[in-house]
């Protein structure tokens, strides 16, 4: 559609100065070309506005002072008349965010120039946290209402969230820093120089970031307070602030404004210190297990070590193609053949797949390799370290409660406390269906292929292709047995053909020695005893090579230099990957993975 509107545009262009020359007088032809060409030289040159730095038309620009001159002579007005308002700031509230921006843009403007006072200073001494102030003199009895506590000083800064006004002399201010808030008490009577009180006091605008000194105090209603002598603009906010009492509710802006979004939502700012606390736990664990944690390659030549599509990208120099890598895992097991038997990593991973509420391209996972251990040992394990950082995130409680839908949505309550149910595949799969599936030994064929699609049609179970038997059967366990798992439980028994890098079982053919963790319907961790045969391992890799020849661009190719490091000896090892993302989505009670992170592409 874009070709066909440029090509008649081109079109119309070229008739235009045609049908002229045929059909108009020269006067008017001189006319249309010397409107053309002033045109042309008004789109060349333009203009910069001195306010918001933009590249504008000259008439633009004139219409802007023309509008910024009219509202100065209204503030100018307001200002002189017989009864100002004890704060302009009340009078912003009615402005649009330009309107705002650019009043606001002007008076730090204005101050910058006169330097009465510096609005972006080198330095505040800062004596106390506002977390420390709170501690010290918040207890009970520690200071009386309408009382101040004479002989201590203390300078605090942080972020004005709100202003209030009791009179011409009298302003309280609500202070943020670190999670926590403090009023500000400021009395003309406390100042240390009264005349200016309110000259000083009406600078300050929500947002804006100020440094305090003064004395702990409280209100008459017996509020923690600080009661100012002095109070220094530290970084002024030429924006807007959304109001407290509404937030920010518009989901683009809080990710793409994640900064804008931490300032007035208490609640990103508590997700986001969950997260740090979880991963901080996880690794402190391993720690004390004695574990060394690493770090492996982002990138590499072949993908390898999960089933998923990977990113694709270009290292100019070697002029060669590398893949983002989609877990860490074969790097992981080439040292522990090198003789570390306890390593774990913390790291982004990328994958080149969907994106929804509990998936993204790029995530935070873990991963341990443990020699001399198997899948049983991860289990209690995972149990074991999981309702440890659940006491420890939730006061000791192991009951966490879960909205997929929001606050108001329907609920899942999960029990952290071990031990946690286990579900077989197989057999489950066949209680759920009512149907008796081909031997173990078997289900990697093309007659249970077979099977396992006229199921699946008979069941309404949708499967895009390719349908390999490892992704109908992946289709299945998440229509009968993911449901189930609402607290955390472990799904076992996965035959041979989805676990390309797990060890066969030691009793159950056709079977490996797996585990995967849910909790309210999704994954949250995936180990195996680790196939450590370097011949069972190169077969598995083909199979997979197989796969991706029929169109399943998740299989994983072969790789020689895993293969080869297998061939040293890798000793019975348990490994498992758990993501950090869709854990702390549980754990903070968001609907999405995307409420923890930090920023957006």
């Amino acid at each position: 559609m874009l070709v066909l509107r440029y090509g008649i545009g081109q079109h119309l262009r070229r008739r235009v100065p045609t049908l002229c020359t045929q059909t108009l007088r020269p006067h008017c032809i001189a006319k249309f070309n010397t409107k053309r060409m002033s045109e042309e030289t008004n789109a060349v040159k333009l203009h910069k506005d001195p306010v918001t730095g933009e590249m504008i038309s000259k008439t633009e620009l004139k219409r802007r002072e023309k509008q910024r001159d009219k509202e100065a002579k209204k503030v100018e007005k307001a200002a002189a008349s017989p009864q100002p308002p004890s704060n302009p700031s009340q009078n912003e509230d009615d402005l649009n965010p330009n309107q705002y921006f650019e009043l606001r843009s002007r008076a730090i403007l204005k101050l910058k120039e006169t330097q009465s006072p510096n609005p972006y200073p080198h330095k505040f001494e800062v004596t106390k946290s506002i977390t420390a102030f709170i501690e010290e003199y918040g207890a009970e009895g520690r200071i009386r209402p309408g009382e101040k506590l004479e002989g201590v000083t203390v300078s605090l800064a942080g972020r004005i969230r709100t202003v209030r006004n009791s009179g011409p002399k009298l302003r309280f201010y609500d202070l943020h820093g670190e999670g926590v808030r403090v009023q500000i008490l400021a009395n003309a009577k406390d100042a240390e120089n009264q005349e200016d009180f309110v000259e000083s006091h009406n600078i300050f605008r929500r947002g804006d970031i100020v440094g305090v000194v003064g004395k702990p105090s409280r209100s008459q209603k017996g509020e923690l307070s600080i009661s100012p002598s002095e109070m220094v603009l530290l970084a002024p906010n030429l924006h807007q602030l959304p109001s407290g009492h509404f937030g920010l509710k518009d989901q683009e802006t809080r990710y793409r404004k994640r900064y804008l979004d931490l300032i007035v939502s208490e609640d990103t700012r508590r997700i986001f210190i969950t997260r740090a606390k979880v991963i901080n736990y996880i690794r402190n664990y391993f720690n004390n297990l004695g574990f060394l944690e690493v770090e492996t390659p982002m990138m590499s030549m072949i993908a390898g070590g999960a089933t998923a599509k990977p990113f694709i990208t270009h290292h100019n120099d070697l002029n060669l193609d590398l893949y983002l890598r989609v877990a860490p895992e074969l790097y992981l097991k080439e040292l522990t053949v090198g003789g570390f038997d306890r390593v774990f990593e913390i790291g982004r991973v990328f994958r080149n797949e969907g994106i929804d509420l509990t998936h993204n391209p790029e995530f935070t996972i873990c991963e341990f390799y443990m020699a001399y251990a198997d899948m049983y040992d991860l289990m209690d394990l995972t149990e074991n370290m999981l309702e440890g950082m659940v006491r420890y995130l939730n006061k000791g409680s192991t009951i966490v409660k879960f909205h997929p839908e929001g606050k108001d949505g329907k609920e899942y309550v999960m029990d952290f406390k071990a031990p946690w149910p286990r579900y077989d595949m197989i057999t489950t799969l066949e209680e759920k269906t009512g149907v008796k599936f081909p031997p173990a030994d078997t289900l990697h064929t093309e007659e249970t292929n077979k099977f396992l699609r006229e199921l699946c049609q008979k069941l309404n179970v949708e499967c895009g292709e390719p349908r390999t038997n490892a992704r109908l059967l992946d289709k299945l366990v998440g229509e009968f047995i993911e449901p189930l798992c609402v607290s955390p439980a472990f799904i076992v028994g996965h035959p041979q053909v989805m676990s390309p890098l797990a060890k066969w079982h030691r009793s159950r053919p056709g079977l490996c020695e797996r585990f995967e963790g849910f909790m309210c319907g999704k994954e949250f961790c995936n180990a195996y005893t680790e196939l450590n045969d370097p011949f069972e391992q190169r077969l598995r890799f083909e199979e997979q090579s197989r796969q991706k020849e029929q169109g399943d661009d998740e299989a994983q190719a072969i790789d020689e230099t895993f293969v080869n490091a297998l061939e040293h000896g890798l000793p019975p090892t348990g490994g498992w990957g758990m993501g950090i993302d869709r854990l702390v989505m549980f754990l903070t009670d968001s609907p999405s993975t995307s409420f923890q992170y930090t920023f957006f592409v």
